[in-house]
């Protein structure tokens, strides 16, 4: 057979060594026959309580999973919840934009000037003539008077031109 140095397939490597597979017996560590049946005994116990405590695991794990799906399923219920009501409101919103619609419509159609006149007729109005127009001369004299009052300019002074002018103002 000939072999490749770099060869990487697994058919073609072979182990380099062979694992041993005899056990080497010490004297010492083999149990007596009584032992060997109480320890057999107490396997049994042992698996015993592991097959409970292995079925309390996976009732655990369950209720967990359980639990989870419950919390999801809750979740979602609240979530299509909320985007039912909003839907609502949203139709809501366009009903009442609807009816303003109608409405701003309505109110210019009765503002209409035809509408106006028509309305005063029935009231009783009637046209200016120019019988009823009267003209009214003003003088062009202002009629605005100015303030009797002084306004005084308070300048912009610091702090010590205060003091010192209310000094002043003491002593006058």
């Amino acid at each position: 057979m000939v072999r490749y140095e770099y060869e990487t397939s697994p058919r073609k490597l072979e182990p380099e060594y062979i694992p041993n597979k005899k056990k080497k017996t010490d004297s010492r560590k083999l149990p007596k026959k009584k032992e060997q049946a109480n320890s057999h005994t107490k396997n049994k116990k042992i698996t015993k309580s592991e097959e409970s405590k292995k079925k309390a695991k996976t009732v655990l794990y369950v209720f967990i999973a359980f639990a989870v799906l419950i919390t999801i399923s809750y979740r979602n219920s609240l979530i299509t919840e909320n985007f039912n009501k909003v839907e609502e409101l949203k139709e809501n919103l366009n009903a009442v934009k609807k009816q303003n619609e109608q409405l701003t419509v309505s109110i210019e159609n009765s503002l209409n000037l035809k509408n106006v006149e028509q309305a005063a007729k029935e009231n009783g109005m009637q046209k200016l003539t120019t019988k009823q127009t009267v003209y009214v001369n003003l003088p062009k004299k202002d009629y605005v008077e100015p303030s009797s009052e002084k306004i005084q300019m308070d300048e912009e002074e610091n702090i010590f031109q205060k003091i010192i002018n209310s000094i002043k103002n003491i002593f006058k």
